[in-house]
């Protein structure tokens, strides 16, 4: 996140007025497509397809987070497992990314944790792998729990680690253990300096000290989460040295011409590749991670 105008931007947008304007005008609706597929799983089955095109692998998530009754936990579990088994009738190159609050985490955590029990085992039957986003710190030690359990039932399920916090180096030594795809990202939430660096340089800092453990573990598969140069070429220094699979991972919409060039140059890239009509909350993230991308909407704003 890019310091105190990214926690603007996240305190900006959850205002009613700056929600309504994100959602409910022609310039906002175009900004969310700039970065989510679409609000269906048709319209998301047909970028991923796209990607595979053009030598992406997918991560598909079916946005939404902290729901409140078991039914549409219940819901968001059906509609990923739909999610897999077009990843399988359709031989798609990807796997899925869930969020624990959307599956019940928080409210009903046996229900969370079955319904990620759930997902794993019809990943398996596809051939694919499920992948839990970090979300807020207030989850982070109940995911890694869900984790740990889920992965060693049916070893095929991944997390992400978030590097602004200071618990990152302990999870991560944690993790190694267990195997499966540990996902590092630098964080989007707004979390207080007792628990995560604040300024951008030890975030960064973090950032290739983790890679650095993960590129050396032979037991997980790192997915180096970034669309920052520096931090892609120490990866990339670090991926010389490694004999196992490792990954980039980008988001969808960001950096296409960078995404472009990782591919050309043989990496394995992954998008992160999100749909659904839960955007609201994923888009204003992106914003805050790079403000820049405000200039887009105003720029599409002042045309209606």
């Amino acid at each position: 996140m890019s310091g105190g105008l990214g926690r603007f931007v996240l305190n900006l947008s959850d205002r009613s007025a700056t929600r309504k304007l994100f959602t409910q005008t022609s310039a906002g609706r175009k900004l969310s497509l700039r970065f989510v597929a679409g609000e269906t799983l048709d319209q998301a089955v047909t970028a991923a397809v796209h990607l595979n095109a053009s030598g992406a692998l997918v991560s598909l998530d079916h946005l939404g987070e902290h729901v409140a009754e078991a039914t549409a936990a219940e819901a968001a579990r059906d509609d990923y497992l739909a999610c897999l088994d077009r990843i399988g009738s359709e031989g798609i190159d990807a796997n899925i990314s869930v969020k624990l609050t959307q599956l019940g985490l928080g409210f009903d955590d046996r229900l969370a944790a079955e319904s990620l029990a759930a997902l794993a085992d019809r990943a398996r039957s596809v051939g694919t792998t499920v992948s839990i986003d970090m979300e807020e710190s207030a989850y982070t030690e109940a995911t890694l729990e869900a984790f740990e359990v889920v992965q060693d039932r049916f070893g095929n399920v991944g997390v992400a680690v978030q590097a602004y916090l200071y618990r990152a180096r302990a999870d991560v030594d944690r993790l190694v253990r267990r195997g499966g795809q540990i996902r590092l990202c630098k964080g989007a939430y707004a979390e207080p300096p007792e628990i995560a660096f604040a300024k951008k340089n030890d975030v960064n800092r973090n950032f290739d000290a983790l890679a650095r453990v993960l590129m050396r573990s032979s037991e997980v598969t790192p997915a180096i989460a970034t669309h920052d140069e520096e931090r892609i070429d120490h990866a990339r220094r670090l991926g010389g040295m490694r004999q196992r699979p490792w990954e980039f991972q980008m988001l969808y919409g960001v950096r296409p011409t960078l995404q472009r060039q990782l591919i050309s140059d043989g990496y394995p890239l992954r998008v992160y590749l999100p749909y659904g009509s839960a955007w609201y909350p994923y888009l204003t993230r992106r914003l805050a991670e790079r403000p820049a991308n405000l200039g887009f909407f105003l720029r599409a704003a002042s045309r209606r």
